[in-house]
């Protein structure tokens, strides 16, 4: 079966679902209060240098303003001697000769651009190293330098590709080949360098008129993006709920990948896209801490502002032979759903897996040879740590935007985030301890106490002791009222 993109589209959000053999693989999702910023390009002015930190802050225009490490300052009259290889078709990044309070001064405007939203209550991350991507190659108008994704891995073409875009590109600008490169022409590479060419012209251009902060280039919308960078051969079709979006997506393709084979459909029946394909109750499962294995077992999914934390659980499954095969085959089938999570979730970041603990040495290889497997499809670089005696793998894996979960949830506003309220038995006693604070200063001799109708069950029945107990004591007489819209934690003590 081969992959599809279903695109749902509305007046106030998109969303892009990849289906890889039938299962939704990656979610995109884009509304119009809160666009997607990476790759934009802003005209910035510095607030703030911070040395002991090697990073300042700069003011772009956005709510937070954004964090700007040393690395990724670019300056001009700098010569960089040497370069960290290029990981999966991102950019170089160039080691400083120079201190940032050498390179940067509160008030100085440079062009910089996003290279991660936002996330949680952290500003933007952004670098002075532009990078426009095109379909097939990444210009860096900053670095020259000519780099080839790592996923391919045939020698003879990454030297070809090499040839090719080393005798074609402009002097002092680098690039960046692309994985969809591989077995292209050297037509289609020169047709996307002077696209990339032209538009950094444009930029350059636009930016020496503008002031700052100011935005200087949008990069494309969600829809684009994903078709630019996710639409290959292994795509057979697209399904787009939307005559304007599949119009955009078609004129789109036409201009910038010709010769690219694809079936485009436009959906048009009652019964919304995502519901026709089965899709909202994948992204419902997606949201959830705990994830059933088939085979009765579980993952729990912990996600903090440090970490996220997956537990695995063999749950209702005994196996049918001895402890340890039971435990080897739940950790490998919790291998391959860890993996689609992570992509599905878009969980980044620092990642402990707890796996159940294995005796034999040779279980441990296996499951961490499934999960290096399990990841090679996974288009975010991972980097990964053998598992210990504990049984704990601690991973890595990059991340630009929020995650499935930040995106589409909030904090639950009664427990903050914990995950937990206070029981009602811990809530009388609070209130018990409350009544006892304030008694000595009620001078009427009844008290009304409002309180959640189950924590008014508790008093008139369990905890009916302790409220004639301070009855007695302080001698006033307490009245309980339920009232249905507090929370459960929250009571008022009033004096009647």
């Amino acid at each position: 079966m081969g992959n599809e993109l279903v695109i749902n589209t509305t007046s106030h959000e998109t969303r892009i679902a990849l289906i890889e053999n039938g299962t939704i693989a990656e979610l995109y999702v884009e509304r119009s209060r809160v666009k997607g910023i990476i790759g934009n390009i802003y005209k910035g002015r510095v607030v703030r240098v911070l040395p002991g930190m090697q990073a300042a802050f700069v003011d772009i225009g956005l709510e937070k303003a954004a964090f700007l490490y040393v690395a990724d300052v670019f300056d001009a009259m700098d010569e960089y001697d040497s370069y960290i290889e290029p990981e999966q078709g991102e950019e170089p990044v160039p080691h400083p000769l120079h201190p940032i309070e050498d390179l940067l001064q509160e008030g100085q405007e440079l062009l910089v651009q996003i290279s991660k939203e936002p996330i949680g209550t952290k500003g933007a991350r952004i670098t002075a190293h532009i990078s426009l991507p095109g379909r097939h190659l990444v210009y860096m108008p900053t670095v020259d330098h000519v780099g080839i994704s790592r996923r391919i891995e045939d020698e003879e073409e990454r030297e070809r590709l090499k040839e090719i875009v080393d005798r074609i590109k402009p002097v002092g600008g680098g690039f960046i080949v692309r994985t969809v490169s591989e077995g292209k022409s050297e037509e289609d590479l020169v047709a996307d360098l002077h696209y990339l060419t032209k538009l950094w012209d444009e930029i350059a251009k636009k930016k020496d008129k503008a002031g700052a902060p100011t935005l200087i280039h949008s990069d494309l919308d969600v829809t684009q993006k994903v078709v630019r960078d996710i639409l290959t051969e292994s795509v057979e079709r697209i399904v787009v709920d939307s005559k304007p979006e599949h119009d955009k997506i078609v004129q789109f393709i036409s201009t910038f990948m010709p010769k690219m084979k694809y079936s485009i459909e436009l959906y048009d029946e009652e019964e919304p896209i995502f519901d026709h394909f089965g899709l909202e109750v994948e992204i419902s499962r997606a949201l959830g801490r705990k994830v059933w294995l088939k085979s009765g077992g579980y993952i729990i999914i912990e996600q903090t502002e440090a970490l996220t934390a997956i537990d695995v659980n063999t749950g209702r499954y005994v196996g049918k032979h001895n402890l340890e095969d039971t435990i080897l085959k739940t950790n490998l089938e919790a291998v391959k759903e860890i993996a689609y999570q992570l992509r599905l979730r878009n969980l980044g970041g620092i990642i402990i897996i707890d796996f159940i603990d294995m005796e034999k040495e040779v279980n441990r290889e296996k499951v961490y040879g499934a999960l290096e497997e399990a990841l090679k499809s996974d288009k975010s670089k991972t980097n990964i740590l053998k598992i210990s005696e504990l049984g704990l793998v601690e991973m890595t894996r990059k991340r630009v935007r929020e995650s499935l979960g930040r995106m589409m949830c909030e904090p639950c506003p009664y427990c903050e985030g914990r995950g937990y309220v206070k029981s009602k038995i811990t809530v009388c006693h609070e209130i018990f301890r409350e009544l006892r604070r304030e008694m000595l200063d009620i001078r009427g001799t009844k008290v009304m106490l409002t309180v959640h109708p189950q924590v008014a069950d508790l008093l008139y029945d369990e905890e009916r002791r302790g409220l004639e107990e301070l009855e007695k004591n302080f001698k006033k007489r307490i009245t309980v009222r339920a009232k249905p819209g507090f929370h459960q934690e929250q009571f008022e003590v009033a004096v009647t």
